[in-house]
């Protein structure tokens, strides 16, 4: 099996999340792609965050029709600090003989340096950055990052589509009660609205 792995806040997740690992799927051969919404920081002063099982139940409805997408707890579910290379040697323990692999933006590839070891990740699993922007020359950079970090590793480069629209933007709309349902799911909108997430209290 070829598994990968999707960490993120996803607060909340939206269809940029979702476009992303449609179109990692169609350019990867993958068998299963693992969302695995990740530990928050309390100190976040932008919004009222979302708490870790509002997080994962929004996961769960927007990719709860797609077949090859499963949704994690694992991450959230532990009392330590989420790093990767825990979620990844966990993997590599409970699938073993599995091809893992881990999918990134294009910003954390280019400060992957900076991950607590992140050698040893890159010893694991093959690298999967996504790149969001529009332009050859963003690609060039990207591919020399990993040009440079493949001493330890293999690491992808796939061109994604351009989304324009942030989870801390859909934050920042929803608490100006603006219109979100052209960035996020139709069932999370409806999950957001009817828990008042991320409004005013």
């Amino acid at each position: 099996m070829r598994r990968a792995v999707f960490g993120g806040s996803f607060d909340p997740v939206h269809n940029g999340h979702v476009n992303l690992v449609k179109q990692i799927y169609e350019a990867v051969p993958l068998d299963e792609i693992i969302i695995m919404p990740a530990h928050v920081s309390p100190f976040k002063q932008d919004s009222v965050p979302a708490s870790e099982i509002q997080r994962l139940e929004m996961c769960r409805l927007a990719f709860n029709d797609i077949p090859y997408v499963t949704v994690s707890d694992y991450e959230i579910s532990r009392p330590e600090v989420s790093y990767t290379v825990n979620t990844i040697r966990h993997l590599w323990e409970i699938y073993p003989g599995d091809e893992l692999f881990f999918i990134m933006g294009s910003d954390m590839l280019m400060s992957f340096e900076k991950w607590y070891r992140y050698e040893e990740i890159l010893s694991m699993c093959t690298i999967i950055a996504a790149s969001r922007e529009d332009g050859e020359k963003d690609m060039d950079i990207l591919k020399k990052q990993a040009a440079a970090l493949e001493k330890y590793g293999r690491v992808m480069v796939v061109s994604t589509g351009v989304y324009v629209m942030s989870s801390t933007e859909i934050r920042e709309k929803l608490k100006n009660s603006s219109d979100i349902s052209c960035y996020v799911p139709e069932n999370v909108v409806k999950y957001i609205l009817d828990n008042r997430l991320y409004m005013e209290k």
